[in-house]
């Protein structure tokens, strides 16, 4: 019997300041189904919603399947790509975002069955991102935290990346190999090192 019991449900909403309530009756054992089937779809939902975390860079660069693309992936190609680096995050205690579009873009290529060795990343850090390259130590003494790039330079290396400050930049900051991630490659410029990746086939993306 309680199966049929009834249940009320007010629903209460406003348009145009007016108010409106409307009352809807269900019987127990569709209520009961009803509330499954709406938990089941959004579960379903959040689960397809959710970013995923990739293999290569596993700490960072989560990223969202994307299905049924209009622009297949050739993950038959080799992807040669440096990014250019010129912004930092506001907040000292926080990765910049910049930086881990590198480890993104590794993580979900991957994912689409492309190999490590198809894909090849640089990256050079100039202007406001100069601090991000900092070792800890110095880090800390400027902002007071420790550098929350530190160990995604690290993880971005480890996968293959270079990691290249600008010479001209360093030189006005005063950053050297001693105050510096010691995985941070230093170039004369930022525009030295762009242009020579470029002549060795990799594409310039702006950050």
């Amino acid at each position: 019997m309680n199966n049929y019991k009834q249940f009320s449900i007010y629903i209460l909403f406003h348009e145009n300041l007016n108010i409106f309530k409307a009352k809807i009756l269900f019987p127990m054992n569709k209520l009961c189904t009803l509330l499954c089937v709406f938990l089941c779809f959004n579960a379903l939902s959040i689960a397809q919603n959710s970013p995923i975390q990739g293999e290569i860079v596993k700490d960072y660069g989560k990223f969202y399947a994307v299905e049924d693309t209009d622009i297949k992936t050739d993950t038959t190609s080799e992807f040669k790509v440096i990014f250019d680096i010129t912004k930092s995050s506001e907040d000292k205690s926080v990765p910049n975002k910049y930086i881990a579009t590198a480890a993104r873009f590794l993580n979900m290529h991957a994912n689409e069955g492309m190999n490590k060795t198809q894909l090849k990343v640089a990256m050079t850090i100039h202007g406001g991102a100069w601090q991000d390259v900092l070792n800890n130590e110095t880090y800390k003494e400027k902002y007071g935290v420790n550098n929350p790039n530190f160990d995604l330079i690290n993880q971005l290396t480890k996968a293959g990346v270079d990691i290249i400050i600008c010479g001209q930049t360093a030189g006005v900051r005063g950053i050297t190999h001693e105050n510096a991630n010691p995985n941070v490659k230093f170039a004369l410029s930022a525009m030295t090192a762009l242009l020579q990746y470029q002549n060795n086939g990799y594409t310039f993306l702006k950050l």
